[in-house]
């Protein structure tokens, strides 16, 4: 294989289980600071960096404006990661799901780098992947957050930090997989050859059809033949 170099996943949802369990923490610190929102309000926002997901839910939910302030974004998103953090390091249900680790296999022995990206903070992207030990055990070779670009996705700028780490400078060698809409946006505004949606986590199909990804999958295993076909 030499024309994909990177492949770069979404974790919660996409490699990692997810159970509904970053909805409900989710809705959980937003109820605890006032606010009632049904997990299901919470799931078309996945995938964003959360500190917008929650200006996002206070633009809709609060109705004075004037209280939507910077230090209650970060009170709400302090709790949330607190209940991540907590869920990651010793919840049940943290496991890769189905096909990951095969997939994974694959690419190492095709030498083709593996990144990971998701709109959680770094802290609770530390936590998932020290649980599943992908990092200590040389599974992946890049791990980038949403606080650690100047923004989240849809933008592109996790996938072009991985790029500038493993001197890819052709985003067509760069192929893109993600469960929510912002996954997929991510993917095409960097120019990835493929931009990739899995229905293993917050969106169906339907839903997912609507950001026009290049392709739909429904395990990570069919993104096998689909990387062959153009290796």
């Amino acid at each position: 294989m030499n024309k994909v170099q990177l492949v770069v996943f979404d974790i919660a949802g996409t490699t990692v289980l997810d159970g509904g369990n970053v909805a409900i923490a989710f809705a959980q610190a937003m109820g605890e600071h006032g606010y009632t929102i049904a997990k299901e309000e919470v799931n078309p926002l996945m995938g964003y960096k959360k500190p917008v997901a929650i200006r996002m839910l206070l633009d809709k939910y609060e109705p004075n404006p004037a209280k939507i302030s910077e230090g209650l974004i970060h009170s709400i998103h302090d709790r949330f990661v607190e209940l991540m953090i907590n869920y990651y390091k010793t919840g049940q249900g943290v496991e890769p799901l189905p096909g990951v680790d095969r997939v994974f296999s694959y690419l190492k022995e095709k030498g083709v780098k593996i990144g990971l990206d998701t709109g959680f903070s770094k802290d609770i992207a530390t936590a998932i992947v020290d649980r599943l030990g992908w990092e200590k055990e040389g599974k992946v070779d890049y791990i980038v957050a949403s606080d650690e670009v100047p923004s989240g996705r849809p933008a592109p700028f996790m996938i072009q930090k991985m790029m500038d780490e493993a001197g890819i400078s052709d985003p067509r060698q760069v192929v893109k997989i993600g469960d929510t809409e912002v996954d997929i946006n991510e993917g095409l505004n960097a120019g990835c050859l493929f931009s990739i949606g899995v229905t293993t986590g917050a969106f169906t199909r339907e839903e997912l059809r609507k950001y026009h990804p290049t392709h739909i999958i429904d395990h990570m295993e069919e993104l096998i033949p689909i990387l062959e076909s153009v290796n």
